[in-house]
């Protein structure tokens, strides 16, 4: 459909891409034997659960909200892991979870019998110190990481009741990168899986990305479940069901020029509406234009929030840029719409679905009173 026809700003997820994502994770989970679910902390597009539950019915979350929309939203419990517990919120997480993970020792001590006699399975978050995570800010595995539990922690065995172990070291990361890390589990971790009834592989198998080798990724699985047929296999990527299925439409407002550098200023910001673009960083790819400054005309692309660093570039254009203009983000509802923030009051992008048959449908707009709501 025409990108004007579409409000801006806006999110705009693609259901045919969604739906092809969730067939290849559905694919892979039948032919792997081990439970693929969606993890909250990267898309939790509710919008769209009732296509998300044609083909997965089960999530992972690291807060009592995130709990309760699974139960509201996919009709199932959560399978929950979260740093650290509240004790004024325990008891609501327990209702709404089928797992729990405990990021320590100290916690499982606190809390996992209260957990234990609602009836949910209780696991330990178990640090391989071992990544292939380069970036600091999210390699889990970084020296003196606050999560998980070393090996060294577990001389003494396992805490009684504990019926599973969990391990999150990825980020977009391929089942080469897996596999270097599951040998490094089960060498400092394996004489525990006779102990236990399910391994949590966490997140980061970016499975959906182009060039990703799914059919290694089926084999190491299957190879590990012959190993250790007892155990329940849990992965919980949250990239890979959301990874390029949507854009977020922008609108060029202005043009600024300071130094011989041109800004083209959007009504939406790097610092609020896509901030791993900062945190990362990283450049995101536009449709239509390079992510160079080789080209004709070149711009900065400037966000509308007061941040002095709110801007990423550059990019090059065929064609000189007018207020006007749209611009499309691709590639931003995973790890986007969860992170937003509406620092300034700015306006939030309102969010979208391209369904199968072409029709652009408005699933929600944001208006001043979840600005005003949020903030007293």
């Amino acid at each position: 459909m025409p990108i004007q026809e579409i409000p801006s700003p806006c999110y705009v997820v693609y259901e045919d891409k969604l739906r092809a994502n969730l067939k290849l994770i559905n694919s892979v989970s039948e032919a792997s034997g081990a439970q693929i679910i969606l993890a909250f902390k990267a898309f939790a597009m509710w919008k769209v659960f009732d296509i998300v539950k044609e083909y997965c019915r089960y999530s992972t979350a690291s807060s009592l909200a995130e709990a309760r929309l699974a139960c509201d939203e996919l009709g199932s419990k959560a399978h929950t892991y979260a740093p650290v517990y509240s004790g004024s919120e325990f008891d609501t997480i327990c209702d709404c979870s089928s797992h729990i993970t405990f990021n320590s020792l100290s916690q499982y001590g606190k809390y996992a019998r209260r957990a234990m006699s609602k009836g949910v399975s209780c696991g330990l978050r178990i640090n391989p110190e071992y990544s292939e995570v380069e970036t600091e800010l999210y390699n889990p595995c970084a020296k003196g990481s606050r999560l998980g539990v070393v090996s060294s922690l577990l001389d003494n065995g396992l805490p009684e009741g504990l019926e599973g172990l969990h391990f999150h070291t990825l980020c977009e990361s391929s089942s080469y990168d897996l596999e270097k890390t599951l040998a490094v589990v089960e060498q400092r971790f394996g004489k525990f899986f006779p102990q236990i009834k399910w391994l949590n592989m966490g997140g980061g198998h970016l499975m959906t990305r182009e060039g990703y080798d799914t059919r290694h990724l089926i084999r190491l699985l299957r190879d590990f479940k012959s190993r250790y047929p007892w155990l329940h296999v849990i992965l919980e990527p949250g990239s890979a069901f959301a990874w390029r299925t949507g854009d977020l439409v922008a609108t060029v407002e202005d043009i600024v020029e300071n130094g011989g550098i041109k800004t083209a200023m959007l009504n939406v910001s790097f610092a609020c509406h896509m901030p791993d673009c900062l945190e990362m960083p990283y450049q995101p790819a536009i449709t239509g234009a390079r992510m160079d400054s080789g080209g004709p005309f070149v711009y900065r692309m400037g966000g509308n929030s007061c941040l002095s660093g709110d801007y990423a570039g550059n990019w090059s254009f065929d064609k000189p840029l007018q207020p006007g203009d749209r611009v499309v983000f691709e590639d931003m509802i995973h790890y986007t719409m969860v992170k937003t923030t509406m620092f300034n009051g700015v306006s939030h992008p309102s969010t979208g679905i391209v369904l199968s048959d072409g029709k652009f449908k408005l699933l929600h707009s944001f208006g001043y009173e979840d600005y005003k709501n949020r903030v007293s």
